[in-house]
């Protein structure tokens, strides 16, 4: 199906639609290597090469990153007076329309989501889908085999709460990695608190079989290929 390539250029995230009406009109925006005719003009949305200044375009409708969520932002989409993780977005990447997928909180470190993708967003956390998240937790104390066995039951929290079975890997010390299948609100350090191990510091290190790069910079992200969205899927 051919769309418009106004609306695909606005959904690159490069500008505004009537700017992108004036940049085709500077002859800026190459399509299969000719300069656009006009606005109207109508392609296939993934089987041609838009370029911007000679720049390559991604022209796919749905877009997926991975971010590096720094301690004290928010994972919400706006906030009147906090910061947001899509403060931390570049200009174009944040006319993309973009949104987390399900929240880390405030004070918790690793591995976010990004998208357009509402189904996308939908199934990474829908508890249904199985899809592992692996957190890296420091708490007050020193847990032990009988944390690792309630965690493997399930866990009932104080307000009644009932947590699907997760894993719990006690690495040294106060040191460990907790494993679970769904997102319930504060969940790790809900789970933590109720065997008397509250948390100190908390990052989440994988989604699925998804796992941060090493080299990934708090604060920054990258656009995931269609690979590393296997791996999230298929990598319990």
């Amino acid at each position: 199906m051919k769309e418009r390539l106004d609306k695909i250029l606005t959904g690159t995230g490069i500008s505004s639609r009537s700017e992108v009406k004036r940049l085709i009109k500077a002859g800026r925006i190459t399509v299969n290597g000719r300069a656009a005719l006009s606005p109207e003009m109508k392609i296939d949305r993934e089987g041609s090469e838009v370029r911007f200044d000679g720049e390559l375009l991604n022209t796919s409708r749905y877009r997926y990153f991975m971010m590096n969520k720094p301690s004290g932002v928010l994972s919400v989409t706006e906030d009147r007076k906090q910061s947001t993780v899509l403060d931390l977005l570049s200009e174009r990447d944040g006319n993309l329309g973009l949104f987390p997928v399900g929240r880390l909180d405030k004070d918790t470190e690793g591995l976010l989501l990004l998208t357009n993708d509402g189904d996308f967003s939908h199934r990474v956390i829908s508890p249904a889908s199985g899809i592992s998240k692996v957190y890296y937790a420091e708490v007050d104390g020193i847990p032990d085999e009988e944390d690792v066995k309630a965690f493997a039951n399930g866990l009932i929290l104080g307000d009644g709460t009932e947590c699907l079975p997760a894993g719990l890997e006690v690495l040294d010390g106060s040191r460990c990695l907790v494993t679970v299948f769904e997102g319930k609100y504060h969940q790790v350090k809900r789970m933590l608190a109720s065997r008397g191990k509250p948390v100190k510091a908390l990052k989440r290190l994988s989604i699925g079989g998804l796992c941060m790069p090493e080299d990934l910079e708090i604060g920054n992200y990258i656009e995931l290929s269609a690979d590393e969205l296997c791996k999230l899927f298929n990598g319990n």
